[in-house]
Parts: C-alpha cells; structure tokens; sequence
C-alpha cells in the first residue's frame, strides 16, 4: 500500500487521472512532470499563465487547492463561501447568502448589493469569464483544481481583474471508464449529493457528466403571522455534461451547465447588535426570527462553452466561446424587523421593530420590505488565442477577446402595513456592455536560470444604462428615463522574472497595472439620480520565493507587494434610505505578505499553513459618506444608530473616510489544516482538520464600533475509512465545530441590524469510486 500522504495528499495538486486530457488543452508542449517519490510532495501544477507550468517557474504569488481539500470544505453543503480564507489574502461574502458572492483578494472588493455591480476580481470557470455576480456563485462540484491568483491580472485575463483572479477548473473527459458518487446527509435534514460518470465513447470521443443536489431544511422561525415563517432552507440543483473529441491536430472539448436554486434570502435581524459595541444582544436566538416581511429566493442559470484547438506547425490556435443566461430573484425584509402601523410622522411610517431585547428597541422611519429581479441575463464572450508550442527559449502568445452583456434589473417595494403587503413601489434598470481586448504576452529564457516574461493589453469598453422609476413607494413622483453611456480605453501591461538559485529555489519579482470599466449605479427605486463610477487603474509590485525543502518533503513559499490604485470604485450606502451610490477615492493602497507552506511531518503526518497580512488605507482627504442612519457621534445615546468613530464630514449627517482600511478587509488571514493517515484493518484511516483565522475588518466605508466585525476563528474535522484500495469511504465531519455566533455583516439602517455566520454543522458521508 502507498503512503496516504502521497496517494491522497491534501495539497496534492497533480493532474493525476485527468491529466492527459487536461495537457491537450492547455499546450503543446509536454507537460511537467508531477511524480514524486515516496516521502515527497507531488509538484503543483498550475494554468494561470495559460500554459501548464511547475508553480515555481511563474513570477506571481498563486495558491491552489483540489481533492480532498474541496471535499472537505464542502462536506456539509456549503457554497463557494466555503473556500474564504481558506489560502492566503482571499475573502469570500455575499449579503444575499448561496448567491450573489462577492471576492476580496489583498483588500480590494466591492461592497455593492445592485445587481448590475462589478467586481475587481475576476472568475474564470472553465477559461470562460463570469462577469456577472450571478454567475459567479455556481456550485463546487467535480473540480479538478482551484487556483488563486494575487495581483492584477489584466494581461490574460482583462478587464475587471485588478485584484486578481479566481479559476476553476473542472475535471474533463478522459479516456477510461470511471465515476464515483457521493452521499451526505447533516443537520436539519441536509442532504448533499454528488455524482460522476467518464464514458470514453469511441477512439475520438468522451463524455462526462456530474451532477449535484444540495438540499437543508429551515432552521429558522418567525412566531408572527401573515409573514414567511420559515427561513434559511434550501434545493440547490446543479449538473454538467461535457463531451471531448479529437482527431488529428484537432481538439475538441463543449460543456454544459445549469444551475437551479431555490431558497430564501439572507434574514437581515434587527436590534441583534449591543448600542455602542460589535457584541450579540443578550438572550439572542437565531433560530427565532420575528418579521412581518415576506422572504423567498431564486436563480436558474445556465452556461455553454466551446472551445477548440487546433495544432499547427510550431504553434497553436485556440478559440473559446461562451454563453451564458442567469434568471433572479429575491425578496426580504431588509429592516429584519416588524411594527404597526398606529403611528405615523409626515410621508413615513414609524414603526418600532423587533425582537425588543431587554431595553434595546429601535425605531425605523420607514418600512424596508424589497425585491431585486434580474429577469434577463445574457453574457456572450468570444476569445482567439494563438501561441507558440516549441521548446525554444522565447515562447509567446497572442490574442483577441470580445465580450458582450444585457441585463435588466427590476427593484420591488411592498406595503408592509397592507393586507397581504401589496407592491408599492417599481423601478426599472437596462444596461448593455461591450467590450474588446487585443492583448500578448511573451515569455524568454535568458538562461537556463533566468526567465522573464512581459504582456501588454488594449481594451476599449462601452456601457448604455438607462433607469425609471414608474410606481414611487410612499407616494410622489415618477423619475426617468435616467441615462449613462460611459466609455473608456485603457492598456494594461506586466513584467516579471523567475531566477532559480538552485533546483529546489526560485526568487520571483513582478509588476503589473490593472483596470477596471466604469460602473454605474441606478437603483432608483428610493432614490432620483444615479451614480458613475470612473474607471479605476491599479499599479501592482510584488517579489518573493519559492522553495522545496526538506528533502522535496516541504515546500514554502513567501511574497511581499505593495500596490496602489487611482480613482478606486467605493460603494457608499445610506442609513437613511435603502439605497447606495458610487464614489472614486483618489486613491486607496495595499501592501502586505503572504506565506503558503506545506509538509509532510512524517510518514502519517501531514501539515499546511497560510499566512496574510494586508494592510489597506483610502488615501483621500476629502472624500465623505453619510454613516448609518441617526448616527450617534457622542457616547451611547438612546435610540440612536450606530457608533461613529470618523470625523464629521463637510455636509451635515456625514464622515470623512480618508485614512480607514478598505471595507471588508481583515488585516491577518491564517489557514492552517493537519492531517494524520495510518492503515487499518486493511483500509486507510485519515483524520483532518482545518482552521481558518480572520481579523476584525470595518462592513462600511466609515468606522462604527457596531459595525466593525470581530476576528474570527472557524474549525473543522472530518475522519474518514477507506478500503478496497480507496473504492469506498465513509465519514463523519463538523464544520464551525466551536460553534461560535458573530456579527459578519450588517444593513446600516438605524435599527443595528446584523447578519450572522453560520452555524455549527455535522454529518456522515459515504462515496464510491469505480
């Protein structure tokens, strides 16, 4: 019997079974070698640069993470939020829950809720970019590989990836007859399903398809009528079938995917946070949710891709199309609260809202009951690439991109105090955007020891947005058609260089500008204007090393950056009114490292450890928001909002935000997981934990003590059998096994509404291979 820390290695990252399929699509070229020998590491093979390299040959900080790993996380059901701080400088939320997620890498995200927002980092599933938030939240399932890559990315992969860029990259057809299925069942009636099948078909073709089924009851309850009164359940449905030909120098390989979820929104609990400081309220249930608000949530999506290769002499021409749709909706009770409607001040309801804990009990002067629909998503992307395939010393590649989105996004607001809580309020949005890129890249090996590569990027960009509001909730005017058509150009380039010491280290050094299109918000619903966004550069400076020690039985790697990005989008909300608009700070900064090591301890010991630490400043004197609504700027006054810790702004009821971190942006992320193997009874016993440790960050653009998140730190174990030569495994697994409550989010209303992590889950799985 092998080694387990070797056959089924938790940051084992060859392309194992796989991978002869997997090398045809990548390159030419053979592909490195990724055995290792007994007691050592497999190398990790990444295709972040567009070809398949040995992740000590690429000149940028780049984690990755596959097999078991993935299981793990996923044990219990979990959605793509599951992989947040799970490697270096990578934070992953979502206010809307299983959907519509939102990606930090080093500090730089967005924090807008509309559903038009864009993002700086980019997600690439399958070499097909998703633009769309909507899209950026399909389910994990039968991946090959993960891969994390830090810095802007704007050569390769372009616009809107100036952060960095997540790709998955799912298991492709091979050409052997094999499968697996996988059962799970956990807390509240969960359910997790998920199945494989490989079918080489003739001597050109092979099928694969997979498919997924995630399904929990309702853990959370609502003691008041006439309302949703059940929350937090869900039926997560997704698969894909691809098929793979080759013949000759042609290749090859079409995908299908759809997704079909159903479930409620995030509930949003208000008065759940203690005036004047970021602790839960004494006697907080989060299984009891009191809301007069109705709660429901749906998305349907789906994807096709083609992409081909063709073989030439010397070189390689590849095209990848894509097309995708996404339908939406969702509808909550956004100040997670309830009340009556006996009292009245002039054009808004006041209402108190609940649950009343102790003394602590709010009033709101409005009702926030909303709906967001996305009723037509269409994103069609079309790349040619050209590259070369030799084993000279200069390698390049060229190519063209196109890129094209339409999408409606409609914003509902209902009468709470109505019977049956009818829709008073209606507003529409339209946007259309296009873009094209031209961009190369070229790699040369000056000596056997010394690479360099340098990319450069055209991209023009063009959006038409128009907005109306035609049903004004709580009576008034009617505003639009409300217009925006902002245009840019920008060119983005990169050079970096790897020099190897010796065979077991290489030092790393590279700098690189990212861009950002122009954004537009225009959720007009509450309000009568939009807001657009300039477009946003980031110049990006990064060096370090990567080594194997120990024999090739550890592995370390470590990087220092530093960037800084001009005209950075910010997403700033208003307490007041359920609404947000668009800012650019004149600038914003990062610097920071990164550590990723792994290690076999010993033959039955296996260790990983991640390390980040991000520091971030909004480096703009002058640039003010308006903080939550009835903000307190003394100490701890009744029935006000939260605790503002800024200055106040120029405009009366404002802050200057200059000189706070980024939103969402904990300074420290550790990852760490240890995992012991052993035989038994002719089988394979494996126990593997894994911790995640993130710090305190701010929710909002401006500081408050409420809504300032507290660090966190959220474990899991999984123990696990396997015999018949890893044919079948059972397992039991717990995830967030200390089982800790927090405040991760919030809605800045005057009620101190919060949104809390999830709970302590655990459950058995059983999966067989054939």
């Amino acid at each position: 019997m092998q080694q387990p820390c070797i056959t089924r290695s938790l940051i084992a990252l060859a392309v194992a079974s796989a991978f002869p399929a997997q090398s045809a699509w990548a390159q030419a070229a053979a592909a490195p070698d990724t055995k290792a020998q007994a007691g050592q590491l497999e190398t990790i093979i990444v295709t972040g640069s567009r070809r398949l390299e040995n992740v000590k040959d690429v000149p940028m900080s780049v984690s990755a993470i596959k097999g078991e790993a993935l299981d793990t996380y996923n044990a219990s059901g979990q959605d793509i939020r599951a992989l947040s701080g799970r490697v270096p400088s990578l934070n992953i939320e979502s206010d809307f829950g299983r959907t519509f997620p939102r990606f930090y890498i080093r500090g730089l995200g967005n924090t807008d809720f509309d559903l038009n927002a864009s993002q700086p980092v980019g997600l690439v599933y399958d070499e097909v970019v998703q633009e769309s938030p909507m899209l950026k939240g399909f389910p994990i399932f039968d991946i090959e590989q993960v891969e994390v890559l830090r810095g802007p990315q704007g050569t390769l992969f372009g616009r809107n990836s100036p952060a960095g860029v997540m790709k998955f990259d799912s298991v492709k057809p091979g050409n052997r007859m094999e499968g697996y299925a996988t059962v799970g069942t956990g807390r509240w009636k969960g359910l997790n399903l998920e199945a494989a099948v490989n079918a080489p078909i003739n001597q050109d073709w092979s099928l694969r398809a997979a498919v997924l089924l995630q399904r929990q009851d309702d853990r959370v309850f609502n003691t008041r009528p006439d309302a949703t009164q059940a929350f937090e359940g869900y039926t997560d449905k997704a698969a894909r079938v691809q098929a793979a030909y080759k013949n000759g120098n042609f290749y090859g390989l079409f995908k299908l995917q759809g997704r079909d979820y159903k479930g409620t929104a995030t509930t949003f609990r208000a008065n759940i946070i203690k005036r004047g400081t970021n602790d839960l309220v004494d006697g907080f249930d989060a299984s009891s949710y009191p809301s007069d608000g109705y709660n429901s949530q749906t998305l349907r999506s789906t994807g096709f891709s083609a992409r081909l290769r063709w073989e030439l002499d010397g070189m390689t021409l590849h095209s990848v199309t894509g097309y995708d749709t996404a339908k939406f909706y969702s509808r909550g009770d956004v100040d997670g609260g309830f009340g009556s409607d006996s009292v009245f001040a002039p054009a808004f309801a006041v209402r108190p809202v609940g649950p009343n804990y102790g003394s602590q009990q709010i009033l709101i002067p409005f009702d926030a009951q909303t709906a967001d629909g996305l009723p037509n998503l269409k994103q069609t992307t079309q790349e040619f690439r050209l590259q070369s395939s030799t084993k000279d010393a200069l390698q390049w590649i060229g190519g063209l991109y196109f890129f094209k989105e339409t999408q409606q996004v409609d914003s509902f607001n209902f009468d709470s105090f109505a019977p049956g809580d009818p829709q008073n309020g209606y507003a529409v949005q339209n946007q259309s955007s296009r873009s094209w890129a031209a961009f190369g890249s070229i790699n040369y090996a000056l000596s056997p020891s010394l690479k360099v590569r340098a990319g450069v990027r055209y991209t023009d960009d063009k959006k038409d947005f128009v907005a109306s509001r035609t049903q004004t909730p709580f009576g008034g005017n009617n505003v639009g058609p409300l217009t925006a058509n902002p245009k840019s150009t920008n060119t983005s380039w990169d050079l970096g260089a790897t020099y190897e010491l010796n065979r077991d280290v290489s030092l790393f050094a590279r700098a690189a500008t990212g861009y950002r299109a122009p954004s537009i918000q225009g959720r007009v619903l509450f309000g009568d204007s939009i807001s657009v966004a300039n477009s946003e550069k980031a110049l990006s400076f990064e060096a370090g090393f990567k080594a194997d020690v120990l024999n090739k039985a550890g592995r370390i790697s470590a990087t220092v950056f530093q960037y800084e990005v001009k005209d950075l989008q910010l997403t700033a909300g208003s307490g007041s009114v359920n609404q947000n608009r668009l800012v650019n700070a004149k600038k914003a900064t990062g610097q920071g490292i990164e550590l990723d090591a792994q290690a076999i301890i010993s033959r039955n010991w296996l260790t990983s450890l991640g390390l980040s630490y991000n520091d971030t400043e909004i480096k703009d004197p002058n640039l003010f928001v308006a903080p939550c609504g009835n903000a307190n700027f003394q100490a701890n006054l009744p029935n006000s909002g939260c605790t503002v810790l800024n200055r106040p702004g120029p405009v009366a009821g404002t802050v200057l935000i200059g000189g706070n971190d980024l939103p969402r942006a904990p300074k420290w992320v550790v990852n760490w997981t240890l995992k012991f193997s052993t035989e038994l009874a002719g089988g394979e016993l494996t126990v593997l934990t894994d911790w995640a440790y993130k710090d305190k960050y701010n929710m909002f653009l401006y500081t408050a003590k409420e809504y300032t998140a507290k660090s966190s730190l959220e474990g899991g174990l999984r123990v696990g059998y396997g015999w018949n030569n890893g044919r079948y495994e059972v397992a039991a697994f717990s995830r967030n096994i200390t089982n800790r409550q927090q405040v991760v989010a919030a809605i800045d209303f005057n009620n101190l509404t919060g949104i809390i992590n999830e709970p302590r889950n655990f459950g058995l799985q059983f999966k067989a291979n054939f």
